[in-house]
C-alpha cells in the first residue's frame, strides 16, 4: 500500500458556510473535484467552483426535509473502498462509483442549540446523522482518505496538503482519523447526557457519567515533578493569558479556588489564595484599598501567591502589587500601563478573565470509579435566621455574610475571622475545630489584627460550645454557622450570657 496519496477528490459537507473561502486555497491550487450537498454547493459555484451534486452521483434527491443526504452506498462506497483490494476497485467500476479522496465535515451544532435554551423538537433536529456516518466511514479507512472532522481542523488539513504538494502520508492521516473518533465520542457523549436528562426528568445529575472534551493541553508535570499532568479544557474560554510562563497543575488547582471564592462578591474585591485557600481577601469601597487590606492579611504567604480582583488593575495598583513576589494574577482588565509594567517580569502568569459561565457540577476520582455533584452554589444571606436573642447589628451582618464566604471556600474544618469586610485569619483543613480555631487566632494576632468586635464563621456546627467561648474570650462578637448539632442550645445560651449574635445558615459547607 502506498503511503502518500494525491488528493483529487473532495467530499464537503458542512453546517457553517463561513468556512467554504478558506477551502480555496487548496481548491484552486491542486484542481480538486468537489463533490457537495445542497447549500454548500451553492456558494461553491457562486465562486466559480464546478462542483458535482450528491443526488448526481447517487441518483436520488435529498429527501425527509434534507434529513437523508448523503446515506448512499455509492458515496459511503467511495469512501471505504481501498486502494489494493481488486474487489473493491471491480465494485466501484460496476457500480460507478466515484473514489473518494478527501472528506470535510462540520456537524450540526447540537450542544450550541442545547445551550441556547432551544426546545427538545429544535434540539432532535440538530442532531446530525449523516455528518457523523461519514466521518467514522472516512477515519475507519484513513489509510486511503483523509478525514478532516471539524472546522477547528480545517487550517491544518490545509498546511498539510499545500506542504505536501497537493499529497497526505499515511501518518498525517492517521492523525486525522484519532480526531475524528474524538469528535464523534464527544457529539455522542452530549446527545446521550442530554436524553438521560430527558428521561428522567427528575434527576439533577445523570445516573450515568460521561465526560468527553476534546480540548487538552500537556503540562510540565502534576502535582509534583515526578507525577504527570495534562489539562482536558478550553481555557481560552475563560481567559486570554497576556504574559507569563505555561500554567501548572498547581497554578490550575489555585485559579479554579480563586475564581470561585470571587464569584461570591460584586464590591470590589482582592483575594490572595495559596494552596486552594484564602490567605487574604477584602471587599471595599475601591479595589486599591481591598488590595492592601487583603495583602494585610497575612503577607507572608502571599509571597508566591495566586491573586484575584473584580475589577480592572490601574497602573497605580500595578506600582503597587508589582513590588509582591506572585505566581498568578487574574482580573477582568488591565489598563496599558498596568500590563505593561506586571509583564517586567517574563514568568509572571497574567490572565484577563472573560465573563464565562462556570460549570455547575464538579467530579473527582476516587477508588477507581467517579463521585460527581452539584457545586456548592447556595449563598447563606438569603435565609439566615438569628438564634440568639441580641441581633446582630447591620456592620455585624455585613461582616458575617463576608466571613461565611470565604468559609465556604476554605478547606474542612474551617474557621474564619473577619471585621470590616477583611480576612483577618483562617484556620483550614484541621481535623479539630478547636483547632482550625486557635489555629486563625495565633495567624491573626502574628499580623497584628485585635479580635474585639470580630466575627467568626464555621463551615460546619459546632458539636460542642468550647469554640464558642474561646472566640468570646477572644472578643468575638457574632457567630453564623450552619446549626444542626444536638448541642446547639449550649451554644446559643453561652451567646445569650454574653450577649453574643448567633445565626444559624442552615447549610453546612465542608470542603475536603
Amino acid at each position: 500500500m502506498k503511503s502518500m496519496k494525491k488528493i483529487k477528490t473532495i467530499l464537503v459537507s458542512v453546517y457553517n458556510k463561513s468556512v467554504i473561502p478558506k477551502m480555496t486555497r487548496i481548491l484552486n491550487k491542486y484542481k480538486v473535484e468537489i463533490i457537495s450537498t445542497g447549500g454548500t454547493k451553492k456558494i461553491l459555484e457562486n465562486q466559480g467552483f464546478k462542483v458535482i451534486g450528491v443526488e448526481n452521483i447517487t441518483n436520488y434527491p435529498s429527501i425527509l426535509g434534507g434529513r437523508v443526504k448523503t446515506l448512499h452506498p455509492k458515496i459511503f462506497g467511495g469512501i471505504l473502498n481501498r486502494d489494493e483490494n481488486v474487489n473493491d476497485k471491480e465494485d466501484l467500476a460496476q457500480f460507478n462509483i466515484p473514489k473518494i479522496d478527501m472528506v470535510l465535515i462540520d456537524l450540526y451544532p447540537f450542544q450550541e442549540t442545547l445551550e441556547s435554551g432551544a426546545d427538545h423538537h429544535e434540539i432532535v433536529e440538530k442532531i446530525d446523522i449523516g455528518g457523523v456516518s461519514l466521518i467514522r466511514a472516512a477515519a475507519k479507512n484513513y489509510q486511503n482518505i483523509l478525514i478532516v472532522p471539524a472546522i477547528d481542523y480545517l487550517d491544518s488539513a490545509i498546511d498539510l496538503i499545500i506542504k505536501k504538494n497537493g499529497c497526505t502520508e499515511i501518518d498525517d492521516r492517521l492523525k486525522f482519523a484519532q480526531k475524528a473518533f474524538n469528535v464523534t465520542l464527544n457529539y455522542e457523549t452530549a446527545i446521550s447526557t442530554y436524553f438521560d436528562m430527558k428521561k428522567n426528568k427528575d434527576l439533577i445529575l445523570p445516573k450515568n457519567f460521561k465526560q468527553s472534551i476534546l480540548s487538552s493541553k500537556q503540562l510540565r508535570y502534576g502535582e509534583n515533578p515526578h507525577q504527570k499532568g495534562i489539562y482536558y479544557g478550553k481555557l481560552n474560554d475563560l481567559f486570554e493569558q497576556l504574559s507569563g510562563k505555561d500554567l501548572s497543575y498547581n497554578n490550575l488547582l489555585d485559579i479554579d479556588s480563586a475564581v470561585n471564592l470571587m464569584s461570591e462578591f460584586t464590591r470590589p474585591s482582592f483575594g490572595i489564595l495559596k494552596h486552594n485557600n484564602a490567605c487574604g481577601f477584602s471587599s471595599s469601597e475601591n479595589l486599591m484599598e481591598a488590595w492592601e487590606r487583603a495583602l494585610a492579611g497575612d503577607p507572608i504567604s502571599a509571597f508566591g501567591g495566586v491573586l484575584i480582583a473584580n475589577r480592572e488593575i490601574s497602573l497605580n495598583m500595578a506600582k503597587s502589587i508589582h513590588k509582591l513576589f506572585f505566581e498568578v494574577l487574574i482580573a477582568p482588565g488591565f489598563s496599558k500601563e498596568a500590563l505593561e509594567l506586571l509583564k517586567i517580569k517574563k514568568n509572571r502568569i497574567i490572565l484577563s478573565k472573560k465573563n464565562a459561565k462556570l460549570e455547575s457540577v464538579s467530579f473527582r476520582s476516587v477508588l477507581n470509579g467517579v463521585l460527581l455533584q452539584q457545586k456548592d452554589l447556595i449563598t447563606d444571606g438569603d435565609n439566615l435566621k438569628t438564634v440568639s436573642n441580641i441581633n446582630a447589628s447591620k456592620e455585624e451582618m455585613n461582616d458575617l455574610i463576608f466571613a461565611s464566604k470565604i468559609c465556604k471556600h476554605t478547606k474542612s474544618n474551617a474557621i474564619v475571622l473577619a471585621k470590616n469586610n477583611q480576612l483577618l485569619a483562617s484556620g483550614c483543613g484541621q481535623t479539630s475545630r478547636v483547632d482550625a480555631l486557635n489555629q486563625a487566632i495565633l495567624k491573626a494576632k502574628c499580623f497584628g489584627f485585635k479580635l474585639e468586635n470580630a466575627v467568626m464563621a464555621s463551615d460546619a456546627f459546632f458539636p460542642f460550645p468550647d469554640c464558642v467561648e474561646i472566640a468570646h474570650k477572644e472578643g468575638v462578637r457574632a457567630i453564623i454557622q450552619p446549626g444542626g448539632s444536638k448541642n446547639d442550645q449550649l451554644s446559643i445560651d453561652y451567646c445569650n450570657e454574653h450577649k453574643m449574635a448567633m445565626l444559624f445558615t442552615g447549610n453546612r459547607h465542608f470542603k475536603h
